[in-house]
């Protein structure tokens, strides 16, 4: 496929109700007409008066989803329990930093059913977990480092057996300080990884030369990922020391690895297997393990069986969330609005240990321009350690983070100028060839931006309703309105370079079905529906006939977690692959039949063509076996360009970039600080879709989630270290009366300018940062608000207290 070739047809205008729009048709109708545009596409047919029809480029349904709305689609929890089975539950801290001077299990272990009690001492392996840092103890030994850290288990017939139990374990610590907050933590010098900086040009040189400066401050907090389904691990023990995990994970390769490591056995040793996962959102990359290694020991010591499935309100305490940062900024500028000179502190709120803290945080760094060139700029990150729980990764990566505090310096300049933030966001975009290398030495060669928003701003009609809303706001003494407009530039592909690989394997069956099965997992995002769609057109079968099975290691060794929003980009070219060889074997014995070059042999619409005889796919396949012809291959794939000095931060750390840009009209109560998202219209850049229906919903979904982070999503610790928002009860997501009436997503019609599979870009993350639109109209609503303008200073997120704070109300 020649990815550069330009689709110059119409955008694809799709309204929330996504799957019976007529629009998503036109969508699916036109993948024809660009399937006959392009020159050439691996595995494509010759040209033909009718094309094949392509599962590529259709709303295909989710393969699962007909099981899910039945009831019919298993998880961890669904699964059939062994006879046997065991039931655990975490022994949980009640102090956020201290010395765990003794533990008292006499009471518990004397209560119905209670079989085992887990600490320590019963690790066979290292106390410490596989994790990258080595700074994390499986169970808490010597101290308790925050409040809800797992000290131990108790094993028990049943699973409320097993909770009461472990509420009657007596721990003795004798508390000692505990810092609770980023700043301090700087303050404190505590860190769990070393400080960071990336620099370009001389900001501080450059600064006392601007026209403008402004200095400023901003608190952005965590964010729960509130996965439908829990965290889950059920262990079985098998012969001979091996072991299998079933686990609601988003890195089965990585389970494998801590259980062995704990367990003190070969990676060989043990087999995980994740079928779905009832959401993840990062969640599940890394803290999946833990319930996997303490599942897994007390299988070992006990002999049995062993689930572990956390409730909601234990899940809040024991895991970590998004990571909140604390900032500090100061930036010069021009009269335009054109930044001249940028000097940024990042404080990232870590928790107790590292665990992906370091990536988090560097990708924070990387996404602190968005779509903007700083030509001088000093970007400062502080890892600060805490006693809470250890954050983690979740949807963007630190990448919202890192969006999020130049977007807030933009509307900032823009107030301090008395000018259209969209303007001031058009000056400082990325654009000539002196102006497209980022920051870490980056050059940005996709760009698409400036039509980008230019398409998006007539379509909104921003300018038009920026006059309505201002009049509306001279008019209104208590509701204000504000719109806002902004861009996402989404860097794709694990920074950690070693992570942009993946493998598959593809099984034709004697009857013509196809079986798939590839290391990504499904989390509901549709992977698996992707990657058989791909597999599908790569053998000219119909979509019905490829199933996608379960991530296994036992299958796919090694496999990198399904996380970067790289799953589709990575899994499915690595099916694509296999399939081809499959295809290929099959090409080479038509053309011994039929005397011909084994490319002129083609697969479409389950047929097998030669020049001289057609014959059904199904037909071949038993003969090609019947002739011993491999039917089966796995295959691999490695994203390629990529490369990045993790010691300098400097390279190109990402194959491409995914763009999108969000128009948000939101109103504010100026008594109450209650607001209301009252309109959304996105233009966002999935490159050539494989499936509309899937990244549409993607879209939304992401965006929602973005919404929720910075309006309604608080995490509050009280001053002892106890999150006292760990329930539905006092944690609000957002519910779908805050889904706005007019809620439009549009996307870009050009296809992926770099050679990846179909033409297509991620999706998983890149929407949620078009949320930050959300957070920007509101501070504009607040400055509608307030005589005498200047900075408006709203903490995220932007909760009714936050938002009469930044009134002057509080």
């Amino acid at each position: 496929m020649n990815a550069r070739d330009t689709d110059n047809t119409a955008p694809i205008p799709v309204s929330r109700d996504a799957g019976d729009d007529p629009r998503v048709a036109a969508a699916d109708a036109r993948a024809d007409t660009v399937d006959a545009a392009l020159p050439h596409d691996p595995g494509a047919l010759p040209h033909t008066a009718a094309p094949p029809a392509r599962a590529q480029g259709r709303s295909q349904p989710h393969e699962s989803a007909r099981a899910q709305v039945a009831g019919g689609a298993t998880y961890v929890d669904d699964l059939p329990e062994v006879r046997g089975t065991l039931q655990a539950a975490p022994i949980l801290s009640t102090v956020a930093h201290g010395r765990l001077c003794g533990i008292d299990t006499t009471a518990a272990l004397a209560m119905p059913g209670v079989r085992e009690v887990l600490l320590a001492d019963d690790i066979p392996g290292d106390k410490l977990l596989a994790a990258f840092g080595h700074d994390e103890p499986v169970f808490a030994f010597g101290t308790v480092q925050h409040i809800g850290q797992v000290v131990g288990l108790v094993v028990a017939d049943t699973v409320m057996q097993a909770r009461r139990a472990a509420r009657a374990v007596v721990l003795d610590i004798e508390p000692l300080p505990a810092v609770l907050d980023p700043r301090t933590a700087h303050a404190a010098q505590s860190y769990v990884l070393p400080p960071v900086t990336v620099q370009r040009g001389d900001a501080h040189g450059a600064m006392p030369r601007a026209a403008h400066r402004l200095q400023g401050t901003l608190e952005v907090g965590g964010q729960e990922h509130f996965y439908l389904e829990g965290q889950v691990a059920y262990a079985l023990p098998l012969e001979q020391n091996q072991w299998w995990i079933h686990s609601s994970t988003q890195h089965p390769g990585e389970v494998q690895h801590w259980v062995a490591h704990a367990l003190g056995v070969d990676n060989h040793a043990v087999r995980v297997e994740c079928r779905r996962l009832g959401g993840g959102f990062g969640g599940k990359e890394t803290q999946a393990g833990h319930l996997a290694v303490w599942a897994a020991l007390a299988a070992k010591k006990t002999g049995h069986p062993v689930k572990l499935r956390l409730d909601r309100d234990d899940d809040f305490l024991v895991t970590g969330k998004r990571h909140p940062f604390a900032y500090d900024w100061d930036v010069g500028f021009d009269a335009t609005g054109r930044i001249t000179a940028l000097d940024l502190t990042m404080l990232v709120n870590c928790g107790f240990s590292a665990d992906l803290s370091g990536p988090v945080a560097d990708r924070a760094v990387f996404h602190a321009d968005n779509g903007y060139y700083l030509s001088d700029v000093t970007i400062r990150s502080y890892r600060c350690k805490t006693n809470t729980q250890s954050h983690t990764a979740f949807r963007g990566f630190g990448g919202p983070q890192g969006v999020i505090v130049i977007e807030a310096i933009l509307g900032d300049i823009a107030r301090h100028l008395g000018l259209d933030a969209l303007d001031v966001r058009y000056r400082n975009l990325y654009g000539t060839a002196e102006r497209n290398v980022t920051h870490y030495q980056m050059q940005v060669e996709d760009n698409i931006l400036q039509p980008l928003l230019s398409k998006l701003e007539q379509d909104a009609g921003y300018r038009r309703r920026q006059e309505a809303i201002s009049i509306w706001n001279a008019a209104q003494p208590v509701l204000k309105r504000g719109l806002a407009v902004t861009p996402v530039k989404f860097g794709i592909s694990f920074t950690a370079t070693l992570f942009n690989q993946a493998g598959a394997l593809v099984h034709v069956y004697t009857d013509g079905s196809v079986q798939v099965n590839h290391g990504g997992t499904e989390m509901g995002q549709g992977l698996n529906t992707k990657v058989a769609q791909i597999v599908a057109d790569e053998l000219g079968v119909p979509f019905a006939r490829v199933l996608v099975t379960a991530a296994d290691t036992g299958k796919v060794p090694n496999a990198s977690a399904t996380a970067a929003s790289s799953g589709t980009d990575l899994n499915g070219r690595a099916a694509q692959y296999a399939a081809r060889n499959v295809r290929d074997n099959i090409a080479s014995f038509v053309c011994g039949l039929d005397g011909c070059g084994a490319g002129e042999i083609s697969f479409a619409d389950g047929n097998v063509v030669s020049p001289t005889t057609t014959r059904r796919f199904d037909d071949v396949v038993g003969m090609a076996y019947a002739n011993r012809i491999q039917l089966w291959s796995d295959g691999f794939y490695r994203t390629p360009k990529i490369h990045y000095d993790k010691t300098t931060l400097t390279g190109r750390p990402f194959y491409y970039f995914a763009y999108g840009a969000a128009a948000t009209e939101v109103a504010i109560d100026t008594l109450t600080g209650e607001s209301r998202v009252l309109r959304v219209d996105i233009l966002h850049d999935v490159g050539r879709s494989i499936n509309p229906a899937l990244d549409i919903g993607q879209i939304e979904g992401g965006f929602v989630q973005g919404m929720g982070w910075l309006t309604t999503e608080q995490l509050v610790w009280n001053d002892k270290g106890l999150l006292t928002t760990h329930a539905p009860s006092t944690y609000k997501i957002p519910a779908t009366g805050d889904i706005p009436a007019h809620f439009k997503v549009e996307l870009w019609h050009e296809p992926n300018r770099e050679d990846n599979v179909f033409g297509s870009k991620a999706v998983g993350e890149p929407p949620f940062m078009l949320a930050i639109s959300v957070y920007e109209a509101l501070r504009n609503a607040v400055a509608a608000a307030r005589p005498g303008g200047g900075p408006v200073r709203l903490e995220a997120p932007a909760t009714p207290e936050n938002v009469l704070r930044a009134l002057g109300g509080l």
